[in-house]
């Protein structure tokens, strides 16, 4: 068989195995909560492998080891600043969300947890989260649409449009029927896939090129500001800059809901830390492979005077030039779990906006579980159909794609989150107010001209405002109070 009938081969078998887990979960899930929320009872490493994988997507085998490539170590902060972020929101967001969702009546979304812990009686807080979710993930989904669509052009050949269709079609049959536990469990297969590759491929280029000694120096001798973390011989206003804004990624953590949603699935707030050190494990390895994966391409191109047209493809290239084809092929598979497993989380989380957020709110009856059952499943469908729409014309790269959906969630919800846990006077008010600036200031940084990335200043204005409306409004509640209190009582019983 030629090479690519391997590698396609390759890709039919993980088609099946990610379309026969969903089938699986289809047949376990038998309520809205389960759809949405597992019923609460994910397995801590599974919910550890699904955040992670859920959270790297494209950019972690695309996106990162392109800028590596093409911009040296400079742009690893972005990867120190999200292992940081990461730990802490673990460490202190985990635990404490899971049991304050449940406190707070037993919310299994983000915009009902917040409504709840508010006593927000007038849903504005509530549709204003679901409105930002949906235009954030919009983006996001379709930055993910887009990385199956260059991946399958650059590997097989292949037109855009079909290969973006594809990943597409095959993300929404496994989210469309095993709901949060199918996108869970898939999750893990792609968390596994995509750790294997990230090892493998740049472990073989350094073979080829003769050893760490004989890669670290060809890229000196190439490149040579590509291994400084300051972009050269001394830190210039612009790289301070760019390092500041690389380890601003980190603050997106507190506000991501494809990511924190996977906290409230827990058992219980303890299972957090045994999750914590299998997820920052992960992704601690799963960096740094990315991030040796783009310096080693340097050397390694250069020595085998192969072709690299993008930049962002360096590992798929390398992987078809390494490997066997069939292995090589189940690297490709890696570079499409990356991109599905983000894909589907996200396909979730708006699903759970239109549904719970949205219409629970304009609707005054209480609908049927069947009901609103079919009606996740119709706004897993609805979204993806939009964000394939927006993908047809993609405008900008993987990287910048996600870095702006990624500061809108991260400066929206994040100081909100932070606060609704930790500050008892947070308000509605004050929450809606931080909120909305927040989103708005994301939109509108990049008009201002300046290169910091935007989640910092959005971020910053967010808790600014959030917690000056707060103090203004707020008003001694005695229901409120004891929700919290009781969450610190059952974080301390069981963490």
């Amino acid at each position: 068989m030629s090479d690519q009938t391997w590698q396609v081969a390759a890709l039919v078998v993980y088609f099946g195995a990610m379309i026969a887990i969903g089938y699986y979960a289809y047949t376990r899930t038998a309520g809205h909560e389960d759809y949405m929320l597992a019923g609460r009872n994910l397995p801590p490493p599974v919910a550890a492998l699904s955040a992670g994988a859920s959270d790297m997507s494209g950019w972690l085998m695309m996106g990162l080891p392109g800028a590596i490539y093409v911009s040296g170590l400079i742009e690893a902060w972005i990867a120190i600043g999200l292992t940081t972020g990461a730990y802490l929101n673990w460490r202190f967001v985990a635990p404490r969300l899971r049991a304050y969702t449940e406190v707070a009546r037993n919310s299994i979304t983000i915009p009902s947890f917040l409504e709840n812990r508010l006593r927000d009686t007038s849903h504005s807080l509530r549709i204003a989260s679901g409105a930002i979710i949906l235009v954030f993930f919009t983006f996001y989904v379709s930055s993910g649409i887009v990385a199956g669509g260059v991946f399958f052009e650059s590997a097989f050949g292949s037109t855009y449009t079909v290969g973006m269709l594809l990943v597409v079609g095959v993300t929404v049959i496994y989210t469309l029927f095993g709901g949060f536990l199918g996108a869970s469990l898939t999750d893990v297969v792609q968390g596994v896939m995509m750790l294997v590759a990230l090892l493998l491929v740049p472990i073989l280029a350094i073979i080829a090129i003769g050893g760490p000694v004989e890669a670290f120096d060809a890229v000196r001798d190439l490149e040579p500001g590509h291994l400084s973390f300051v972009g050269g011989t001394a830190v210039t206003g612009a790289a301070l800059v760019s390092i500041i804004s690389a380890l601003g990624w980190g603050l997106g953590y507190f506000g991501q809901p494809h990511i924190i949603v996977r906290f409230m699935a827990l058992p219980d707030p303890g299972s957090a830390t045994s999750a914590r050190r299998v997820g920052i494990s992960w992704m601690i390895v799963s960096l740094l492979g990315a991030v040796t994966g783009g310096l080693v391409g340097v050397a390694y191109f250069a020595q085998s005077e192969a072709d690299l047209s993008d930049p962002e493809t360096v590992m798929l290239t390398m992987s078809q030039l390494l490997l066997h084809p069939v292995v090589a092929g189940f690297v490709l598979a890696a570079v499409l779990a990356a991109v599905m497993s983000t894909v589907s989380s996200q396909l979730l989380v708006c699903s759970s906006a239109l549904v719970e957020d949205l219409y629970r709110v304009a609707t005054r009856s209480e609908p049927s579980q069947t009901l609103l059952l079919t009606l996740g499943r119709g706004g897993v469908l609805t979204v993806a159909v939009i964000a394939t729409l927006l993908a047809l014309n993609p405008d900008g790269t993987i990287l910048s794609l996600v870095a702006f959906a990624w500061a809108g969630f991260g400066a929206s919800f994040g100081p909100i989150i932070l606060l609704s846990l930790f500050w008892r006077r947070l308000t509605q008010w004050g929450a809606l107010a931080g909120m909305v600036v927040g989103a708005l200031t994301v939109f509108a940084w990049d008009e201002w001209g300046t290169e910091l990335y935007e989640i910092i200043p959005a971020f910053l204005a967010n808790v600014v405002v959030a917690v000056a409306v707060s103090l203004a409004t707020h008003e001694h509640d005695d229901e409120v109070e004891g929700e919290f209190d009781r969450t610190l009582d059952l974080v301390g019983r069981r963490s």
